[in-house]
């Protein structure tokens, strides 16, 4: 599958108050969580965050370049962030009708009616996201009752895995990501597409300008994208991914 556009931005399109007010909740989740004696080191599906067993990072290396070099998969770690789980409905109701409005401006038309728990991320010096896609959108990626990788539906626990209702069935459209942060507090940590060999402008890093406090990127689940690593100060941002029935 190919499209004209393979992500929408919106520069600085979500007020500076809201954006802190986010970190808030985010932070407060993260607290929540410590008093709970619960990790919030981020995971992802199959497991491969940084552990005692996986000690090599992903930083910047797709899949084929690991292959290349003969590093084992199973040592490579693709993340290293701390994550919380937000489900405030004024954030959905804040961010629902730019998605909307970039689904149709570059012309996805995808039809979406759920959205996951808000993902709030927290990237301090030197953690990262390594090369991944967020999700299939063909009836193979269904999400069904029998199978972990939901989060629980009070978006508390990020180890828990849980059905949640609203989303059986479906697989995920669009994810976004929110920039929090005011750009003079870190440097790094700047959100990077793949687009493939065979486009004449394979990779894709959002920097600069593009990157202000409130910048909202919009992009196919699909896209293979990364973070890379943060080199000064603390990232903060918020993920959401849009589901409905699979592509027919």
């Amino acid at each position: 599958m190919d499209t004209k556009f393979h992500y929408w931005l919106f520069n600085a399109i979500i007020p500076k108050e809201d954006c802190q007010k986010i970190i808030n909740a985010g932070l407060e989740q993260v607290e929540t969580l410590k008093k709970q004696g619960l990790s919030s080191t981020a995971i992802t599906n199959g497991n491969n965050q940084k552990s005692d067993t996986r000690k090599i990072s992903q930083v910047d290396l797709t899949s084929e370049e690991i292959t290349k070099k003969n590093i084992n998969h199973n040592d490579v770690y693709i993340r290293d962030s701390n994550v919380s789980w937000l489900s405030e409905q004024w954030i959905y109701d804040l961010l629902w009708p730019h998605v909307s409005k970039a689904n149709k401006n570059a012309g996805w038309n995808y039809e979406f009616d759920f959205a996951e728990p808000a993902q709030f991320t927290i990237y301090n010096k030197e953690q990262f996201y390594g090369w991944h896609s967020d999700g299939a959108n063909d009836i193979h990626s269904i999400k069904r009752r029998s199978l972990p990788g939901i989060y629980d539906e009070n978006h508390i626990n990020s180890n828990v895995l849980t059905p949640i209702t609203g989303l059986i069935g479906k697989v995920r459209k669009l994810s976004i990501t929110l920039m929090l942060s005011d750009p003079n507090d870190y440097e790094g940590g700047n959100l990077k597409f793949d687009f493939g060999v065979h486009d004449g402008n394979r990779f894709k890093e959002i920097s600069g300008d593009e990157v202000q406090q409130g910048s909202m990127i919009v992009f196919p689940s699909y896209k293979y994208h990364c973070v890379t690593p943060v080199t000064r100060g603390t990232r903060y941002s918020l993920v959401i991914w849009f589901n409905g029935r699979p592509m027919k």
